[in-house]
């Protein structure tokens, strides 16, 4: 017999949910924006045209001739999709030659291929840390380490964002006779700093503890060759696992991670989010393994991307904007209130800029910022426009 209680409807949180709704009422709803045009430095948004700085296309890829034509081979003779998980009919034999190449390229034993990046942490970290262990992760960590943490039947302790004092009071708070992995984004993707990873790599060896590192941002961007923040700091023989996405610098999408083989090969038959997960289609592949070649023989892109950012810290700093502590291409503009920012970013786009507005909980309460991100394939002109329109919108909410 039911109680006489009332019963809780499952549907009520959504029914008052109105946040989205309140925002949306005002005009300052900045999200689901629909494109229609090929992403580039510029598209096509609801209709108008605008300077892309808002995206991850570090290199400016996506629409590279050589890419667009290994995709339309890809679909002629694969089809558009595998039908299945890697695991039982979903393999292709170019999975394999990816997989080969993305080791070879990032000086691993192995390499392994997931349908997109946020698996590729979900089903390595969910997979590892069984209920004996500890994961530690900054409290930075994109949603997916964090997910993925949370999917763990072990401990998981969390770190202050590159804060290696806590680090090391998270370490010793871990039981010795665990085993313990250390998970970090290379560079943060609101932030956009770097890692403390010499001390990290110093504070795991002294811990016993194992370290994973996620390169999203990273591959492509950073280190002499792109192979991402352990190389950016020569630290490659100290780092276990790195992970990449293919939705950045490689234009497509999936991710993967590299390892010893041993690793690789025990995540291959336990991962569910890999064996039960329908495989990348041919395009995607045949994109990442196009844009792998270009990354490599074409290091001027990568220099150009440093310019670039550069040449925005400096421009953006010398009008008095607070760009917080990014190292990288990722520049955000900090604004602090939820609201405020909403309205700075209507006013970047009707000046025909394409920003993103992330406030809490993507960052702590209050600072609350516009991402831009820059592409190698930007120009001089387009990023004069964009530090003009910068300039008159500062002004105007007075916050130069």
């Amino acid at each position: 017999m039911l109680s006489t209680e009332k019963i809780m409807d499952l549907f009520e949180k959504c029914r008052n949910f109105n946040a989205a709704r309140e925002v949306e009422a005002m005009g300052l709803y900045p999200y689901f924006r629909q494109t229609s045009s090929m992403p580039d430095t510029e598209v096509i948004a609801e209709g108008k045209e605008v300077i892309m700085i808002g995206s991850n296309n570090y290199l400016g890829l996506t629409s590279h001739p050589r890419v667009l034509e290994a995709i339309h081979d890809a679909v002629n003779k694969y089809g558009s999709g595998c039908t299945g998980s890697r695991f039982l009919n979903g393999t292709l034999d170019i999975h394999v030659k990816l997989e080969e190449e993305l080791a070879d390229f990032m000086r691993r034993e192995a390499a392994l291929v997931f349908s997109t990046g946020f698996q590729s942490n979900l089903g390595t970290i969910a997979t590892l840390i069984s209920k004996d262990d500890t994961v530690i992760g900054d409290r930075a960590n994109h949603a997916s380490i964090v997910d993925g943490c949370r999917l763990t039947f072990g401990e998981f302790k969390k770190y202050k964002h590159n804060d290696m004092a806590d680090l090391e009071r998270a370490l010793q708070k871990s039981n010795n006779t665990k085993g313990k992995l250390i998970v970090t984004d290379g560079v943060f993707s609101m932030e956009g700093d770097i890692a403390d990873l010499p001390k990290i790599t110093n504070l795991a060896a002294s811990y016993g503890a194992r370290l994973m590192v996620d390169d999203a941002h990273s591959i492509g961007v950073l280190g002499k060759n792109g192979r991402g923040t352990a190389e950016h700091f020569g630290l490659e023989d100290k780092t276990d696992i790195v992970m990449g996405t293919f939705s950045k610098s490689f234009a497509s999408i999936g991710g993967f991670i590299a390892a010893d083989e041993n690793i690789i090969h025990y995540i291959k038959h336990h991962s569910r989010a890999l064996i039960f997960s329908a495989a990348p289609p041919p395009a995607a592949v045949a994109a990442v393994r196009t844009t792998l070649k270009i990354l490599i023989s074409e290091p001027e892109r990568r220099t150009r991307l440093w310019e670039i950012a550069s040449r925005m810290h400096t421009e953006f700093k010398d009008m008095g904007f607070d760009i917080g502590p990014t190292q990288t291409p990722i520049v955000p503009i900090i604004i602090g209130d939820d609201m405020k920012t909403f309205a700075f970013w209507k006013d970047l786009t009707e000046a025909g800029l394409f920003t993103n507005p992330i406030i809490s909980p993507a960052v702590p309460p209050g600072q609350a910022l516009i991402r831009t991100s820059y592409t190698a394939t930007h120009t001089d002109d387009q990023l004069d426009r964009v530090l003009e329109v910068f300039y008159k919108v500062g002004k105007k909410f007075g916050i130069i």
